[in-house]
């Protein structure tokens, strides 16, 4: 049963959790219970660490794969990557892992894992008693008992159990995203199964579906996995691009499961929420006496049934009920828990804006410290860099730009107009536009470096080093 591999996957943006998801941060890299606690991807990884399963595949965007590498490195544990250079739903990515364990493992089983959802219960167990379905050929999908009548979520009708395998369920149908009187009329037949998005099968066996159903995506893949690049410091590849592109963007369910004769449902006893908002959040989290849901500094007076999540500053709330308080480094959301699903509309009035705070934070973790915006306005902007001992950053210059870099704290040596000059607190240097420069802490601590930049305007204001970090349109090396 150690051939069992999780492959676990990294997409979906999560706007529905804005302000602690962005386009650039989504929610399935973001803590779940507030800073210092795993995040959604993490706890994914921790919760299939087991002798029953392999080292992790992870499927992820090329945006978000130093974010997986850097989350991997904290739990230290060691996982495939695999690099998606543009999004094509999960039906190819499923099928680029299949195709990569497929030479290695013709029976390797995989057990397909959404990186957003969280989960109490033993899904490990019933994953290791549809192990042997599995093993037969059987592609096994993993149902979760309807509590209420959801329109967002796919139902899976059950067909009847099977005799050969205790425990797993024919399929007879499945239902996409009914609306709420048919989701409860599913529900009221006592057969309906939300869909977890959870599956489990042989690499040869998707691989086989996928050239009975959908040959365009299947040659697409195998191309783009044939062409693939190693990726640089991690243990892992980057699909090819062009051929990938040509992979026709659709869910494994619709692409594959829909179709197949040899489907299967295995209804699973645990606790499962997909996370879709923060009314979700409020539902799964640790209740006080008044039903408050709370992390960070909070303060509440004659306040009931509300999810309030403080930042780096105290948030005090009186006299509120069902209410959702969100705050970060750079917003605040205030919305009552009726109207929490409207936050995607938020965010897409935001894009409209064309607002940054839409796509990314104002501070980032990185693998060689920290980064955050202080200030910026027409022609200039100012950054706060922290590099951690024994890291090094390179920030790629810009034709017109010219930057000031000042350490505040700690010291560097900067490799950039003039080669390894030490730079200690209260010490400045000016790099020439269109120069890079490299900044090397040797040094036992921590390193704070403000950045002013000047020149150069984009859309009114000048493009500092960390908005090109953050939302990966630049080079930034790191060691």
């Amino acid at each position: 049963m150690t051939h069992i591999h999780p492959l676990v996957l990294c997409g979906g943006s999560g706007t529905r959790l804005w302000p602690l998801s962005r386009a650039h941060q989504p929610k399935q890299f973001q803590p779940i219970d507030g800073a210092g606690t795993l995040t959604f991807f993490q706890n994914t990884i921790q919760r299939h660490r087991s002798q029953i399963f392999s080292d992790p595949i992870v499927c992820v965007n090329a945006r978000h794969v130093e974010t997986v590498g850097r989350q991997l490195r904290e739990i230290q544990c060691k996982a495939h990557i695999i690099t998606e250079p543009v999004t094509r739903n999960t039906g190819p990515a499923v099928l680029a892992a299949s195709l990569y364990l497929l030479a290695a493992k013709p029976d390797a089983v995989l057990v397909v894992l959404p990186s957003d959802h969280v989960i109490q219960g033993e899904l490990n167990r019933v994953i290791a008693r549809m192990y042997r379905a599995a093993l037969d050929g059987m592609i096994v999908t993993f149902g979760i008992h309807p509590t209420y009548a959801e329109k967002g979520y796919g139902y899976i009708m059950d067909g009847g159990e099977f005799n050969d395998y205790p425990g797993l369920h024919r399929v007879e149908r499945f239902i996409e995203k009914p609306s709420v009187n048919v989701a409860q009329s599913l529900i009221d037949t006592g057969f309906a199964y939300w869909a977890s998005g959870i599956s489990m099968f042989r690499a040869d066996k998707l691989v086989e579906e996928y050239r009975r159903h959908d040959p365009v995506t299947l040659e697409a893949v195998t191309c783009a996995l044939a062409l693939a690049a190693p990726l640089a410091g991690e243990s892992g590849l980057r699909l090819e691009e062009r051929f990938f592109a040509q992979a026709i963007s659709q869910p494994t369910e619709m692409a594959v499961f829909e179709k197949c004769r040899d489907i299967a449902l295995a209804p699973a006893a645990i606790e499962w929420d997909d996370v879709g908002g923060w009314t979700s959040i409020h539902s799964i989290g640790l209740k006080n006496e008044s039903g408050n849901v709370t992390s960070g500094d909070v303060l509440l007076l004659d306040t009931r049934g509300s999810l309030v999540r403080g930042g780096d500053r105290l948030v005090a709330v009186v006299g509120m009920s069902d209410v959702v308080v969100v705050d970060t480094d750079d917003a605040l959301l205030v919305t009552n828990r009726a109207s929490a699903q409207d936050v995607k509309k938020l965010v897409e009035h935001l894009v409209s804006l064309k607002r940054r705070e839409a796509e990314s934070h104002r501070s980032q973790v990185t693998d060689w410290g920290g980064m955050k915006t202080l200030q910026a306005g027409v022609g200039f902007a100012m950054d706060l860099l922290t590099v951690d001992p024994g890291k090094q950053v390179t920030l790629t210059g810009e034709a017109g730009v010219s930057r000031v870099l000042v350490v505040i704290r700690g010291s560097v040596t900067l490799d950039g107009n003039q080669p390894l000059d030490q730079l200690t607190a209260g010490v400045s240097a000016m790099i020439d536009p269109a120069t890079s420069a490299t900044l090397f802490n040797n040094a036992d601590s921590a390193a704070e470096i403000v950045e002013i930049s000047c020149g150069m305007v984009i859309a009114g204001v000048v493009a500092p080093s960390l908005t090109q970090i953050a939302t990966g349109c630049r080079m930034v090396g790191y060691a």
